[in-house]
């Protein structure tokens, strides 16, 4: 299990590196920008990259913090041609 001040952390890290959520349930959640991930006491909001803008979010999935068992390193993707769809 994960800590907030552990996401929170690894989400200012500078510089950023693009990682993913794992949860408890084998759910995903890819976190390309770091503004589209807003930590809360108990839980997180993950925002879906939008196509247009990677920076917008289209949707958001809420999960809870003491769901989350891994952050994995995602490769860095070019802002050129970049795609996610946030949850896998």
């Amino acid at each position: 299990m994960f800590t907030r001040a552990a996401i929170r952390t690894r989400l200012l890290q500078q510089p950023f590196h693009p990682f993913r959520l794992v949860t408890s349930s084998g759910e995903n959640y890819e976190v390309q920008h770091p503004e589209l991930l807003l930590v809360g006491i108990a839980d997180v909001i993950v925002g879906t990259p939008s196509k247009d803008d990677p920076t917008y979010y289209d949707n958001v999935s809420r999960v809870a913090i003491s769901h989350v068992t891994a952050m994995e390193d995602l490769p860095a993707r070019s802002k050129k041609g970049s795609k996610s769809n946030g949850k896998n």
